[in-house]
């Protein structure tokens, strides 16, 4: 029996479980129903940020796949997977969720409008209690979706950090870019914080001893991409320009094109398999 195809989404905003209807969070939320349409499987995850109402969007925890324990800065810190449906969609959402870093506070910046100084290690903790939980689930993507600046290492892990694992081996890799940046660098301590085993001083040489700033963090989500995506009009040019220097398949913006986005997964998912029969 041929095995179907699968799309990961790593993304950082999805409507409805943040209210107001942005573009990006609209894409993130109807891509996967788009690919599910075509008979594409999908897996979703997103931070459960703490202005998600559990009980309106009826989220429920998946004791099997929480309690596992991610390390950073020397300090363990256990992951809750929870997880919700859209029905009129037929598609689940998996939360990652932590007391520390998500549970109890806002998206990215606070009542205040000041961002979080730790959305450094919120991005580390997002994204690896997403690639481990896939690993969990026993589910191997063709596909994985990296949307917004807090999905950007799950490139680097995945091609370094999760390079044994049989789930990602096959795996294409595409970077979604949006307009949505953070204005305060992360300090000169992120590039020991990401450290999982598997990455070294040379994968990582860019940041080693430097505030990194969103474009620095994008460059690197797209210095370990297979394709690139754009998902808004109002992209840095610098990250376009390095996009159109990396020489990979890119979409461009498509406004609410969902089937354009279809497509492009499959063509990437088609030079998988022909790269495969080599």
């Amino acid at each position: 029996m041929k095995e179907p195809k699968r799309v990961l989404f790593i993304s950082q905003e999805i409507y409805p479980y943040l209210d107001q209807k942005t573009p990006i969070r609209m894409m993130n939320r109807i891509l996967p129903q788009a690919c599910q349409e075509k008979g594409i499987e999908t897996r979703t995850f997103m931070p459960k940020f703490g202005e998600i109402n559990e009980r309106r969007n009826q989220l429920h925890e998946v004791i099997r796949l929480s309690g596992n324990n991610i390390v950073i800065n020397d300090t363990d810190h256990p992951v809750l997977l929870k997880v919700a449906s859209i029905q009129s969609a037929r598609i689940q959402i998996y939360f990652i969720d932590n007391d520390d870093y998500f549970h109890r506070r806002r998206g990215i910046t606070d009542a205040d409008g000041k961002e979080y100084e730790d959305n450094d290690e919120r991005t580390v903790f997002f994204c690896r209690g997403s690639l481990d939980t896939v690993q969990k689930l026993r589910w191997t993507p063709n596909i994985v979706v990296c949307s917004g600046w807090m999905s950007a290492l799950a490139p680097l892990y995945l091609r370094k950090g999760y390079a044994g694992a049989p789930f990602f081996a096959n795996a294409k890799i595409v970077v979604a870019l949006d307009g949505n940046s953070f204005a305060n660098p992360f300090p000169a301590s992120f590039a020991d914080k990401l450290r999982i085993r598997g990455v070294e001083d040379a994968d990582v040489e860019q940041l080693i001893g430097k505030e990194v700033t969103y474009a620095d963090l994008m460059k690197l989500a797209m210095d370990y991409a297979d394709a690139i995506t754009v998902l808004s009009d109002d992209v840095m040019p610098e990250l376009l320009e390095y996009a159109e220097s990396k020489g990979l398949p890119i979409l461009p913006y498509q406004p609410e094109n969902k089937a354009e986005h279809v497509e492009f997964f499959r063509q990437l998912m088609t030079n998988e398999a022909a790269e495969e029969q080599i």
